[in-house]
């Protein structure tokens, strides 16, 4: 069994110099207001301790310091963000390339999900949430610590105005979440959607359900915006109420401090009278106290659907899948093997024992569903049986000894798959097709047609080739290499009779050059030219 490694996530231990660097930038702004504060003050009062060149430069220089931190910080958060999605894709596409069965998040369209977009929606929360946190955790406590030192009147109208807002973004957040939760959901389901009607895109296009298929994206498109906008509505309402809590407070330090300068009020400032100086910096620290607030509101929805994300990640991550056998390695072909099974069944269906050697062939037939593309997916090692076993050479078909044995393999699936590359790159995965594979199956007019020949680009749908004639090419790539053994599944099935008998004298000539046929088929003139005929028994008793 394989269990999917656990990838970074949002919660996971990072290094802290992102949000160090942001909290230090954060914490510059008070010594700006101070220069600024006590030299406008001291104009106003005729005794400025600063020249204006100085308290200038000091300015600039504190500036500069805030523009570097803040470039720091950003640089550092950025390669920790693009690090920590890597790692997951990488984690993802592993894990999923090596598994035998598919993941519990749904299709392939889930799966891809979850390693593009969803992925992709950790990004703003690791960029802006988790420094906003950290400033908020230092850089409103100091300023609300200075404040209070020069009024504590202040120091009281920012103690009551800062905790509400936080306690609203949790109140909030609940509902964030569980919106976010419901558009990732969508998008997920968007993207099999879309991947089954691709799949099925010629098919549906013959039938003419072309119409039934536009409308059916346009409401899957409708519900996915409809989720959004309601991840959006959240977004907006929790903004729009902190907005409101900070222009009060930041107006209730003006007015305090504004009549308090003109002697209207005496109290509030530890007995003693305010100095303009003492104002002017008041008024410069008010915004900023509220300012981490703002910045965590406004990545509040980045939270909400980064724990939605990490959803989607715990539950893929205690899923258990089989392994496929083997590492996928590149390895050198050897002699091939007698390969033989015994007393083996999966998926609650039982098989005859096989005893196959070199050079001979074997047809599986059987009704649809009766168990023949899960048996030649057992003989190639792709997915394990429940029991019994496989026996190369009278050896059990191991971890170890998977990636020697599909290298003698040839395989020829029912439904053509092709790489967006050119026609010798799904055939050979690069060097020329040889004269021979040509030939043997019947490609040659295929190329001589195709405005590049063999360079031409297929696609990933084989754009340009009849069914026929994509036969074809997948069984040139069966045949490239010489393989020991051919596995094929359903290799006439869906054929005109010229194409389907083409297709058979390929694979009887491979067979009749010493080459291991194995041929899950429902064709039974295919069936007779073959040495052996085995058919699933049924359910396991």
């Amino acid at each position: 069994m394989i269990t999917p490694p656990t990838p970074q996530t949002p919660s996971g231990r990072a290094a802290p110099w992102g949000p160090v660097f942001a909290v230090l930038a954060g914490l510059v702004w008070p010594c700006q207001a101070a220069v600024i504060a006590w030299t406008l003050g001291g104009w106003i009062i005729g005794t400025a301790a600063l020249s204006p060149w100085v308290a200038a430069l000091a300015v600039v220089a504190l500036t500069g310091l805030r523009v570097v931190l803040d470039a720091a910080a950003h640089l550092r958060l950025s390669a920790q963000a693009e690090a920590r999605i890597a790692a997951l894709r990488e984690a993802i596409i592993t894990t999923e390339s090596s598994a035998a069965d598919a993941s519990n998040l749904g299709g392939g369209g889930a799966t891809a999900a979850l390693a593009c977009e969803k992925a992709e929606a950790l990004r703003p929360y690791l960029l802006r949430y988790r420094p906003a946190r950290w400033r908020v955790a230092v850089v409103p406590p100091v300023i609300l610590g200075l404040t209070a030192w020069h009024s504590w009147a202040i120091g009281v109208v920012l103690l009551v105005a800062g905790p509400l807002i936080p306690v609203f973004m949790a109140l909030v957040g609940w509902a964030a979440r569980s919106a976010s939760e419901r558009q990732m959901e969508e998008i997920g389901s968007l993207s099999d959607l879309l991947a089954d009607r691709l799949a099925a895109l010629a098919d549906l296009r013959l039938i003419g359900a072309g119409p039934a298929l536009v409308d059916g994206f346009a409401d899957a498109s409708d519900r996915l915006r409809d989720r959004t906008m309601a991840v959006l509505r959240v977004a907006f309402l929790s903004s729009t109420v902190l907005e409101l809590f900070s222009a009060l407070g930041v107006a209730m330090v003006a007015i305090w401090t504004g009549f308090t300068l003109l002697g209207e009020l005496d109290w509030g400032a530890w007995g003693r009278d305010l100095s303009p100086a003492a104002g002017i910096y008041l008024l410069l620290l008010a915004p900023e106290f509220f300012q981490p607030l703002r910045d965590l509101a406004a990545a509040w929805h980045d939270k909400a659907a980064a724990e939605a994300v990490e959803a989607d990640l715990a539950r893929w991550t205690d899923q258990s899948r089989e392994q496929r056998l083997g590492t996928g390695a590149c390895v050198a072909p050897g002699r091939m093997p007698r390969l033989s099974t015994r007393n083996l069944t999966a998926r609650g269906i039982r098989y005859p024992d096989i005893d196959l050697g070199p050079g001979q062939s074997l047809a599986i037939t059987g009704p649809s569903g009766s168990g023949k593309t899960t048996l030649l997916r057992l003989l190639a090692g792709l997915e394990g049986p429940d029991s019994g076993q496989i026996l190369l050479d009278g050896q059990p078909l191991v971890h170890a000894t998977a990636d020697l044995w599909r290298a003698q393999i040839g395989w020829m699936p029912q439904a053509p798959h092709f790489l967006n590359q050119s026609l010798r790159h799904n055939v050979t995965f690069g060097p020329p097709i040889s004269t021979e594979t040509a030939i043997a199956a019947q490609l040659t007019t295929v190329i001589a047609r195709l405005p590049r020949a063999d360079q031409t680009l297929l696609g990933a749908r084989g754009a340009g080739l009849s069914g026929g004639e994509a036969r074809r090419v997948t069984l040139a790539r069966a045949l490239h290499g010489t393989p020991g053994v051919i596995l094929a599944d359903e290799p006439t099935a869906d054929l005109d009779a010229e194409t389907s008998a083409a297709v058979t004298r390929a694979l009887l000539g491979y067979g009749r050059a010493g080459g291991t046929l194995i041929v899950a088929t429902h064709d039974m003139q295919l069936a007779s030219q073959l040495d052996r005929t085995v058919q699933p028994i049924g359910d396991r008793p």
